[in-house]
């Protein structure tokens, strides 16, 4: 592992920015490339063969940058594919998973709420996760239209705080005190999210436990930069990079590219 080569993570959209701002806040002098899969998204509705066909062009992209980790900065794509990634390229990876474990074992009441992509919560590795907790209730709810609407820049729009009235509502009334955002894209919602439910209930995610796996990873191998300069941070995507640039508030700049 070269110690002064980039981070390198993907997403199928600007979700895994989420994930990105975790990495960037804990280890600062790491470069980093991020990959957009916007023009496939939302992963979440494509199949296992799908996703794990994506995952791979993803994966191969940024190791032609000379990357020295993958960050599967996307839960759909770290619950279906990362098996077939870590047997096929030798590189570490870090997956992400729905935060289910800390809630579990938080949960006052065993009952918590888990929002999630349709791919996520179809997964074998997801099931295998919920199985361990057989004493705490797990409310599933596939957040339909949520991604599309995040890629489309629709964060506060009316459409949005509808569908997650719908989504949370029942999950209110089934007595959930822990809620898990099982998408890297949700993060995002979470000013939404705060104004439906009770004051009661926590919300986890996953992005500062995948930054601490990450370091500890390269720590363990290493692997981390040597030098304390100023990180470079380059962002590329293959559809319109407006949204994605809002996100990163406009600081960074986005290479448009077909991949």
């Amino acid at each position: 592992m070269e110690n002064n080569n980039p981070i390198g993570l993907f997403d199928s959209g600007i979700g895994g920015t989420s994930i990105w701002y975790a990495i960037h806040n804990l280890l600062p002098n790491e470069d980093t490339i991020y990959l957009a899969d916007s023009k496939n998204a939302p992963y979440g509705q494509k199949s296992k063969e799908e996703i794990i066909a994506l995952s791979i062009k993803n994966t191969e992209f940024l190791l032609n940058q000379n990357c020295k980790i993958i960050v599967v900065a996307c839960n759909t794509a770290t619950t279906n594919a990362i098996k077939e990634l870590r047997a096929k390229y030798d590189v570490p990876f870090i997956g992400i998973e729905p935060a289910i474990k800390p809630a579990a074992i938080n949960s006052q009441k065993h009952v918590i709420g888990i929002l999630a992509t349709q791919g996520t919560l179809n997964s074998e590795l997801f099931h295998q996760t919920a199985e361990k907790f057989h004493d705490t209730k797990i409310i599933e709810q596939i957040g339909h239209g949520l991604v599309p609407l995040i890629e489309n820049g629709e964060i506060n729009s009316p459409e949005m705080n509808e569908l997650l009235h719908i989504y949370l509502e029942p999950m209110i009334a089934a007595n959930i005190d822990y809620l898990v955002l099982g998408c890297s894209h949700y993060p995002y919602l979470i000013p939404q999210i705060k104004k439906i439910l009770p004051k009661e209930i926590k919300i986890i995610d996953s992005g500062e436990a995948v930054a601490r796996q990450t370091k500890n990873v390269l720590s363990e191998r290493n692997g981390l930069k040597n030098e304390k300069n100023n990180a470079k941070a380059v962002f590329y995507s293959n559809a319109d990079p407006k949204v994605l640039k809002d996100i990163l508030n406009n600081k960074y700049a986005v290479i448009t590219k077909d991949f």
